[in-house]
């Protein structure tokens, strides 16, 4: 029976996701802390979360630094395929240069980027001053600060998107396009009206896992900022281990990673449904 065989699956994800999940769920409706017994108290830990404004600070910086990550991801990374797509001289190099950083750790690659915009001696912070004049001091400027963990995000997780679309890409038949190219189109068209068309369930599956990673963003915004200065770079992330394990507020904790979960879901459920659309177009 089907049920049986992928039995084994189904209790492993029981296991790691569905049993940790109604944990945290039961925590977030309690008041809990070290050393002391849990109590129930309902809803109040949304309540406190959703009336603290450094929650909705931490939320608002989420949000864009997500989308700013998350599209610019997607531009880069399609403009890198499409090239990639053609024939030349060293491509086989080019590509294991640009995927490059997916070996490298989130902390070493933070470190090396803390040293290259070091407001006072960072080379590239040195070069920004001396060729266009700009002070690029993250350190103090919370937008600046932004930027960066923006930057470094999609430094590190670009070649994951990229892969998705490369491959992709180089699944499209050339016939189609020559066709187009042959009843007039332009490259352009030909890339609308048939690339993409093609890739399209690609570029949803790479937006879905973007977005719903992204949406855990942690390391990169504490280990460059830890939120400052004055908590103005805070994302959820940080928020959340801040009252775990910083105030060992285990409720608050909880309830802001359900809120986060929610955001995933919801998301999720968009590009799923229009997944699920075209699939059924197409069928």
């Amino acid at each position: 029976m089907p049920v049986v065989m992928v039995s084994p699956v189904l209790m492993l994800l029981i296991l790691m996701i569905g049993i940790p999940s109604i944990f945290v769920t039961w925590l977030s409706l309690t008041e809990s802390t070290l050393g002391a017994k849990s109590t129930f108290v309902g809803l109040d830990n949304y309540r406190q979360i959703f009336s603290d404004r450094i929650f909705w600070r931490a939320a608002i910086n989420t949000f864009v630094i997500v989308n700013v990550v998350v599209y610019s991801e997607l531009i880069i990374a399609m403009l890198l395929a499409l090239a990639l797509n053609c024939k030349f001289f060293g491509k086989g190099l080019i590509f294991s240069i640009l995927i490059a950083p997916y070996a490298v750790s989130e902390v070493s690659a933070v470190v090396m980027w803390q040293y290259a915009f070091e407001p006072d001696v960072g080379t590239i912070n040195n070069l920004l001053e001396q060729m266009f004049g700009i002070d690029f001091n993250w350190t103090r400027n919370p937008f600046q600060g932004l930027t960066l963990i923006a930057i470094l995000s999609i430094w590190i997780h670009l070649p994951f998107t990229l892969i998705i679309l490369y491959s992709a890409i180089s699944t499209v038949p050339e016939d189609l396009k020559s066709a187009a190219r042959i009843e007039g189109a332009t490259e352009r068209q030909v890339f609308r009206l048939v690339t993409f068309r093609i890739i399209a369930p690609a570029v949803l599956i790479a937006l879905m896992f973007r977005y719903i990673f992204a949406m855990r963003l942690f390391s990169e915004a504490w280990l460059l900022t830890e939120g400052g200065p004055a908590r103005l770079t805070e994302v959820l992330g940080i928020y959340l281990f801040r009252s775990a394990f910083r105030y060992f507020d285990f409720g608050p904790a909880a309830a802001t990673g359900i809120a986060m979960q929610f955001l995933s879901l919801l998301v999720a459920s968009f590009y799923l449904y229009r997944l699920y659309k075209g699939m059924k177009a197409n069928g």
